[in-house]
């Protein structure tokens, strides 16, 4: 059954025109726990899509007691999705990574994971990390990716077929490579649909994400991106251990998912759940230990040289910073500062965010802000990073609307980032010049902060976001759905004042302020009290 038949085309609720849904409305009334949100019941872009299958269900349509429960059903739109990604890379697979120049760029098929097959040494069978690269110099003198990734990346190398020319080893490693992150998005597909377990069918967003067809093997990033939506899906469930075991696994993978420990640290510190949180973290430093300790023991520089070549990277591809850079013709010497004082600035005011929202945001959208933040911040953004965005944004805002206005922006860029490199490196300088680049980088830009200033609505005012529409708190949250507040500040600590915060409680006024009950005096059993069992009248 469907738990709401609102969309967002409705007027709003309230005696006025412009009333608004109240908070109480919203916060109130939590739905039962069987019932499944159907998007094309109060989401009008997806009910227009389903127009494609013969329309949204109706009342009497029985939801999750077939054999296509949404796990499986995501399972295959994942597959076919990932299948047509593969298609889309057909002409490079068949030459254009094997030719000089620019036609891999001109069929917008690029993708590493050929090239570092040979490049990184894994066709001569040495090990990341303990063996130096051949020909490397400088800070790429081993590879440069964080354990996990190596340790990804050196299975598929031992699945590689040995023999034939290099071209065929480099399309085998391709293969199983493009094969091994399929089964990771189908990892990220079902762990969605079990986060927020009322809402499984938000997952169709990344499934059918056409940034995920495109972007999905140019890199090894949907390792990662498996690995923190399986934490997301522990926290959920109320198993901050695990959830913090997979964040540390995700780290060793990519170092974005470590920022996932902010808004927990913030939304826990808001509830009073230290406990929690510190097992989340510590369960982070575990894992994060246990897989990268032995690489650092055995060879600390090979180890150190993903996070050493970061630090030396100047402005590249994709960033702000790049347009900085080629605008002034020169670089800024001191980066990596002003990297860093825009991300604290920007992760004070997501936690200012976080404590002074009339309602404590939820996971997700903390989640979202903060690796937006550092994809908004970072010195290059290749089209992968998209990838990273993808289930935060399905969590924090789903919304078919929103998301294929940042998605259209991120395929944009992705085909702009393309043209522009086979405009650079072919001898005809076909493709977008240095100008229209920057307006492609402009894109992305401006798609990201859209759905940033989304997410940021829904946070300052409860009634607009979709999860809460139908009385539900933080699904994603896990211990702190529906938990009381403890530590408030601006907005609300100032609605504690106020009449109004009871509006906002997702639990009541009581446990809004964390107060107990008074409990009632002690008297005499109720048979004996006069007028035990006379009906009361109104008063």
């Amino acid at each position: 059954m469907t738990s709401s038949d609102r969309d967002e085309t409705a007027g709003p609720v309230g005696s006025g025109a412009a009333a608004g849904p109240t908070p109480a409305a919203v916060a109130t009334a939590a739905p039962t726990a069987d019932t499944v949100v159907v998007p094309a019941d109060e989401d009008p872009v997806a009910a227009a899509g389903s127009e494609v299958i013969g329309g949204p269900p109706g009342r009497r349509a029985l939801l999750g007691v077939s054999w296509w429960i949404p796990a499986r059903f995501l399972a295959l739109a994942v597959i076919v999705v990932s299948v047509l990604g593969m298609v889309q890379k057909l002409p490079c697979y068949e030459q254009a990574w094997f030719q000089p120049g620019s036609p891999q760029y001109v069929h917008a098929c690029y993708s590493d994971v050929p090239h570092l097959f040979t490049a990184r040494g894994f066709a001569a069978g040495l090990h990341p990390y303990v063996d130096r690269v051949p020909g490397s110099s400088g800070d790429l003198q081993y590879l440069e990716y964080p354990v996990l990734t190596g340790l990804f990346m050196q299975v598929a190398a031992w699945l590689t077929p040995g023999g034939g020319t290099q071209q065929t080893q480099e399309q085998w490693f391709w293969a199983i490579n493009a094969g091994m992150l399929m089964a990771c998005a189908v990892v990220a597909a079902v762990a969605l649909s079990r986060t927020h377990r009322r809402r499984p069918w938000d997952a169709l967003l990344f499934a059918l994400s056409p940034v995920l067809l495109l972007n999905g093997t140019v890199n090894w990033d949907l390792l990662a991106v498996a690995l923190a939506a399986v934490a997301m899906a522990w926290w959920s469930g109320s198993r901050p251990g695990w959830a913090g075991v997979f964040i540390g696994l995700a780290t060793a993978a990519k170092l974005y998912p470590v920022l996932l420990l902010g808004p927990l640290l913030v939304l826990c510190w808001r509830a009073g759940r230290w406990r929690e949180f510190r097992l989340a973290l510590g369960g982070a430093a575990g894992a994060w230990l246990v897989v990268n300790l032995p690489i650092m023991v055995a060879n600390w520089q090979g180890w150190s040289t993903f996070y050493v070549f970061s630090k030396h990277r100047g402005e590249d591809y994709g960033s702000f910073w790049l347009i900085l850079m080629q605008r002034r013709g020169a670089g800024l010497e001191n980066l990596d500062v002003y990297i860093g004082v825009l991300m604290v600035l920007g992760c004070l005011a997501i936690a200012w965010l976080g404590f002074s929202a009339p309602r404590r945001p939820r996971f997700a959208q903390l989640a979202f802000l903060v690796v937006a933040l550092f994809v908004l911040a970072n010195k290059v953004y290749s089209p992968q990073y998209a990838l990273w965005l993808l289930p935060l944004a399905v969590l924090a805002r789903p919304r078919w609307r929103d998301f294929l206005i940042w998605q259209a922006c991120e395929v944009l860029y992705t085909l702009g980032i393309w043209s522009h490199l086979g405009f650079v490196t072919g001898s005809k300088q076909h493709g977008l010049s240095e100008g229209w680049y920057h307006f492609a980088i402009g894109l992305h830009l401006v798609g990201t902060l859209y759905l940033v200033a989304v997410v940021v609505r829904d946070a300052l005012h409860p009634d607009r976001d979709p999860v809460r529409w139908d009385g539900s708190d933080d699904p994603s949250g896990g211990v702190l759905d529906h938990a009381p507040d403890v530590v408030v500040l601006g907005t609300a600590r100032r609605l504690r004042e106020e009449e109004s915060y009871a509006g906002y409680a997702p639990a009541g006024a009581e446990q809004w302020l964390n107060e107990p009950e008074p409990p009632e005096p002690a008297g005499p059993p109720a048979e004996h009290r006069q007028g035990a069992g006379e009906p009361r009248l109104p008063g």
